[in-house]
């Protein structure tokens, strides 16, 4: 029912298969939780139309927080991973994870007053990090721009905040989420998808069969720290040499535009300078996709997605990065990879974590264990 189309009991029983008496024995079990809710949509083929029923997006709502390097998107959103309010401020990860998951929670405590909405509508908390995290535990590990958060327990802290013990707090790489959100909202058709991010750091999110893969520890998709061709000796933060990120990033190209005498501090000024014409800055973005690109050619012929989505802040200056991507993954894979393979720019935006991070929580909080354990909550005296 969570595609939003809404069917009558005849529909459910056709489409599953079970038996009239399951079938309603579940719809009004969920129809008693506010899971499901009557539609006004109904036929007639003659005498009184067959009452409809569709999934209740309104049921609860959803924390998702995409937290980066400098900066916090905060949104609360409905079982749709649709977005209705969020806030967004420049938050610094380094001030470590007890200041800026204080922060996250009192945050939700002023957009739960926005929608007027109580704290018990709460059904979950997705958070995304920009460094790697043991999903199973949501705790980061040895992340190189987070100092303080190496296996810190991000769920029981936010839990502990909270004081909503019942309440399920996951947390992944901002990456991942990114490509959750980007898949369930753009592409949810399509089976095979590499979303890569490019801001202060670089990293991809791997959809392969129409599911996020994180691999054996949370660890795919690190694109960043791949080493580049052109890399060479130029040091990373990540303690290693010729990593993509130390010479694709925002701040590698920004160094780079501040060498020729240009007055950048960071990625959006760098941005500025593209959109306002200049030409050094956009020969180094175009550069920066090339080396991109070396990397991706790669990962298009060990993955073969169907898609690639560029995304994170250096993709508003989404033309001349494309292009250099394009010209080098289209000239590098071979055609069997690349004859239908589409490169774009994300259509998520800055929503794309907090959608992603919605996204990671409501296929958990809706998955068929999850509804049983509800529903006999709900039933229990």
């Amino acid at each position: 029912m969570r595609d939003g189309h809404p069917r009558t009991r005849a529909e459910l029983i056709q489409l599953t298969g079970l038996a009239r008496s399951t079938v309603g024995t579940r719809v009004d079990a969920l129809l008693s939780t506010g899971l499901l809710s009557p539609s006004r949509e109904s036929v007639s083929t003659g005498g009184r139309p067959p009452v409809r029923f569709v999934f209740n997006r309104g049921a609860g709502l959803v924390l998702a927080a995409d937290i980066g390097a400098t900066h916090a998107t905060v949104a609360l959103t409905d079982l749709g991973a649709r977005v209705l309010v969020e806030q967004i401020e420049p938050v610094e990860i380094t001030r470590g994870p007890s200041a800026v998951l204080d922060w996250l929670v009192d945050t939700c405590a002023q957009l739960l007053l926005e929608v007027g909405r109580p704290r018990s509508d709460l059904v979950g908390v997705g958070i995304g990090l920009p460094g790697p995290v043991e999903h199973s535990t949501g705790r980061p590990t040895n992340p190189p721009i987070m100092p303080g958060w190496d296996g810190f327990d991000v769920p029981g802290h936010v839990t502990r905040a909270l004081g909503a013990p019942a309440v399920p707090v996951l947390v992944d790489n901002d990456v991942n989420i990114m490509a959750l959100g980007e898949h369930a909202t753009v592409y949810p058709e399509v089976q095979h998808l590499l979303f890569v991010k490019v801001a202060t750091g670089i990293g991809a999110g791997i959809i392969s069969g129409g599911t996020l893969n994180r691999g054996a520890a949370g660890a795919a998709g690190d694109l960043g720290h791949i080493q580049a061709p052109s890399g060479h000796d130029v040091a990373c933060r990540c303690g290693n040499v010729g990593c993509l990120e130390a010479i694709a990033s925002g701040p590698a190209i920004a160094a780079r535009l501040r060498q020729q005498g240009h007055d950048v501090s960071g990625t959006a000024d760098v941005i500025d300078l593209v959109r306002s014409g200049s030409l050094a800055a956009t020969a180094e973005v175009r550069q920066a996709g090339r080396e991109i690109g070396e990397v991706l050619a790669a990962c298009v012929s060990l993955l073969n997605p169907s898609v690639v989505v560029i995304g994170g802040q250096l993709a508003r200056a989404s033309e001349p990065l494309l292009a250099g991507v394009r010209e080098v993954v289209y000239g590098r894979s071979l055609p069997l990879a690349t004859g239908s393979l589409q490169i774009v720019v994300s259509q998520t935006g800055r929503q794309a974590g907090v959608v992603g991070a919605a996204t990671m929580l409501v296929q958990h909080v809706m998955s068929p264990d999850e509804v049983d354990a509800r529903l006999a909550a709900a039933s229990s005296p």
